[in-house]
């Protein structure tokens, strides 16, 4: 496989948002696009919008594009309990028919990341960032999206840049965050690098 193609949920409807999470989620995995440049492994991450468009978009690219490595990348939602076709089956009633290396999960949404490195976060919003807000847990991944939301919502709210937006606020995070930092508090991520770093050290 020379190539490897990640089909991520989120970017909305907009062509220059969906090109913010593009590029976002490009600088995160840096170390990984590295390797894949000297690997001569081309790095194509492709934001779906919806949910269910990038599940749809991911299905029609094991046919389309049957010698890449395809990655479904989507928000868990919910506590991840067992593997993670399963959680995507039983939550999404998904027909999930390929292997777990391509079903890959932002436990429990991609903010979740975000926190993982909080004194990032606090330089980018600045003096009037409340990190208190922030529940103060080693695992990220155990905090429910809903308690997420309305933690950042209270954190961000008052800050210069403003309430946090998904969008703007997030891909740029995404650039700044320590991916180090995310891999060593949220597990799942963890699986995806090491997912990824062993496929290009197998080519």
């Amino acid at each position: 496989m020379t190539e490897i193609r990640i089909y991520v949920e989120g970017g909305g409807d907009s062509g220059d948002n969906r090109a913010r999470l593009r590029q976002g989620l490009s600088s995160f995995f840096n170390s990984v696009v590295a390797i894949a440049r000297v690997k001569r492994v081309h790095w194509n991450i492709i934001p779906c919008g919806s949910r269910q468009s990038c599940y749809e978009d991911f299905c029609n690219a094991l046919i389309s594009h049957p010698t890449a490595f395809n990655i479904l990348l989507v928000d868990s939602e919910f506590p991840v309990e067992g593997g993670r076709c399963d959680h995507l089956r039983n939550h999404d009633k998904w027909p999930i028919a390929f292997s777990e290396n391509h079903c890959h999960l932002m436990a429990q949404t991609m903010e979740s990341w975000l926190i993982a490195d909080r004194s990032t976060m606090q330089s980018y919003y600045g003096s009037r960032f409340q990190d208190s807000a922030i529940p103060n847990i080693a695992d990220v991944e155990q905090i429910a999206k809903s308690d997420l939301e309305k933690a950042l919502y209270s954190a961000t709210r008052h800050t210069q840049k403003g309430e946090y937006h998904k969008i703007q606020h997030g891909a740029e995070l995404l650039k700044l965050i320590d991916p180090i930092l995310v891999r060593q508090r949220a597990r799942h991520c963890e699986i995806l690098f090491s997912t990824l770093e062993e496929h290009l050290d197998n080519i």
